[in-house]
């Protein structure tokens, strides 16, 4: 298989590079040329994957006599020096690579890396400019580059761009904050943003800047009038809706912040973070106010299956806290369901089968989960109250010893512990033990205090 994958790449090599190479050159001295470049060549392979960068180095150097415009082989010596970490040789073979073959973004991209490393930002930017039109996704690394060479003006540019083109992230938000509190730029003060805002009433940008700066300085009803200026000169704004949702919510106009979150979750523009704040802040009102529920589990849809926002688990909890068992339990299964590693929803989802007396759940769950997790205690305490319950009382007593074992630095978990294997040694005839239980129960009281 090896041998198949370097003769793979010594083809690649070869192909596509200068057409006249063995021109003129007899037949012989041809098969002579071949042979000797394809032995270095997987020589440079073999030596590189074992990390002998160095004698890599010298089986390349005897590719590059035999073909010295060979884009591959100077990428491959510019790739084995920074490895080696000689980034001045490195940046000679990449700049050599990318000269005979300008339209690969790899050797764009490895030469980049040499700038960036070296903290060369200036000539990272210049080659950042020459990777970009081949690929868009390095417009981010400018925009640092421009922030670390304090180049505000264009990095303001790009966050515009960006933050119209992908939608809004907090590092973008960061960047920009830092440039209105290092410049003046983009209206550094208040009276010149809200001047700009009537001069050209359609950059939304303005609104922002000012939004942030009222609210920065705990100014909300100047806040306030600038979202609903915002919302009334730009209609489409989304942003307009993640500022207004706060203040809708706070002045108790519900449908309305309904309304404004609905739109915020389908915009492609807002961070999912922010998304992900608003709902929770949406959750919250809602638990306080029960006749919103249609409105919560409707936006509850819209995170369903996201990998980065576990919705099911914060809907369950949502409704462990308002004592609605069953519906608590249904969401938290199926959160259990796609991952039961998060001990967390594993607790909320045993606590609920509890509330309703399913010990037969309770006890199949926490036993699977001791089998998964050893070393969770909380997870020993709800198998042994399930086998209790059950009546399977030296089951319960063996989850008891063993899971008293792993119990750290947590008295109240080492409280309900005594307290259950109290009650079980008495059930089994026990009766010291059981007061010796109790006595050490006094005791963690005593140091609580």
């Amino acid at each position: 298989m090896t041998n198949r994958v370097l003769k793979i790449a010594f083809l690649l090599v070869l192909c596509g590079n200068t057409p006249t190479l063995f021109a003129q050159t007899e037949p012989e001295d041809i098969a002579l040329v071949n042979d000797n470049f394809q032995e270095s060549y997987y020589e440079s392979l073999k030596q590189k994957g074992i990390e002998n960068y160095d004698k890599a180095i010298i089986a390349l150097e005897k590719c590059l006599e035999l073909q010295p415009e060979n884009a591959v082989i100077n990428h491959e010596l510019g790739r084995n020096y920074f490895l080696f970490k000689q980034y001045t040789t490195a940046e000679k073979y990449y700049i050599k690579a990318t000269q005979i073959d300008p339209k690969n973004k790899w050797y764009w991209i490895d030469l980049y890396e040499v700038y960036y490393e070296t903290k060369n930002y200036n000539q990272g930017i210049l080659t950042l400019q020459r990777i970009i039109p081949l690929d868009k996704n390095y417009k981010e690394d400018l925009t640092s580059l421009y922030m670390y060479t304090r180049q505000y003006d264009k990095a303001l540019l790009l966050i515009n761009e960006l933050d119209e083109t992908e939608g809004k992230t907090e590092r973008r938000n960061q960047y920009r904050a830092d440039i209105n509190t290092k410049t003046g730029m983009n209206a550094g003060n208040n009276l010149d943003l809200e001047k700009a805002i009537e001069q050209n009433p359609q950059n939304e940008e303005n609104y922002l800047s000012l939004i942030t700066k009222y609210s920065d300085n705990n100014q909300e009803e100047k806040a306030r009038q600038v979202i609903e200026k915002l919302q009334k000169n730009i209609p489409t704004s989304d942003w307009g809706q993640v500022f207004g949702f706060k203040f809708l919510i706070n002045e108790n106009k519900e449908s309305d912040a309904f309304v404004a979150l609905e739109k915020v979750l389908q915009s492609k523009k807002i961070d999912k973070k922010i998304k992900f704040k608003m709902y929770n802040e949406f959750l919250i009102f809602a638990m306080k106010n029960p006749t919103f529920e249609p409105q919560l589990n409707k936006a509850t849809e819209y995170f369903e299956g996201d990998p980065d926002f576990d919705v099911r688990k914060e809907i369950g909890k949502f409704y462990y806290k308002k004592k609605n068992w069953a519906l608590a339990i249904k969401n938290l299964e199926k959160t259990f369901a796609v991952h039961n590693n998060d001990l967390e929803t594993n607790i909320f989802l045993l606590a609920s089968y509890e509330e309703v007396d399913n010990y037969q759940a309770m006890q199949k769950t926490a036993s699977d989960l001791v089998e998964i997790y050893p070393n969770q205690p909380e997870y020993y305490f709800f198998a042994a109250r399930a086998n209790y319950e059950l009546k399977n009382i030296k089951k319960a007593n063996d989850f008891l010893e063993i899971g008293l074992d792993y119990v750290i630095e947590n008295i109240d978990l080492e409280m309900d512990f005594l307290h259950l294997l109290s009650q079980v040694s008495k059930d089994l005839g026990n009766t010291q033990k059981a007061n010796d239980y109790l006595a050490r129960i006094t005791n963690l009281k005593n140091k609580k205090q």
